[in-house]
């Protein structure tokens, strides 16, 4: 005897079919109206100034987005070869007030 029954053709069409969810096919690939943000095309503008188009949400049709951070400017993505700068002096402050505890 096997240890699992194998499936019946009819369940695997039962599973596939849109009506055991009680949806018309001709409903089963439309969105809800009113619902889903408006998605249309921008222009993108890059800290080097190259320039595209893409599809989204942001902003309105024909609207240009202007990025002040990128892969092309960002040190994740450009290995790092610049050096993010403590303005703040948290790490000078950090180790004034755990200088006693003898870590360097």
């Amino acid at each position: 005897m096997a240890p699992f029954a194998p499936l019946r053709d009819s369940a695997v069409t039962d599973i596939q079919s849109p009506d055991i969810f009680n949806i018309k096919p001709s409903e089963a690939n439309t969105m809800k109206s009113d619902t889903h943000p408006d998605y249309h095309t921008i222009k993108v503008v890059m800290t080097d100034g190259t320039e595209f188009e893409t599809r989204s949400t942001w902003g309105a049709e024909g609207d240009t987005m202007t990025l002040d951070i990128d892969p092309t400017s960002h040190p994740a993505w450009t290995g790092g070869g610049g050096r993010l700068v403590d303005t703040a002096g948290q790490v000078a402050k950090f180790n004034r007030r755990f200088k006693d505890f003898g870590i360097k």
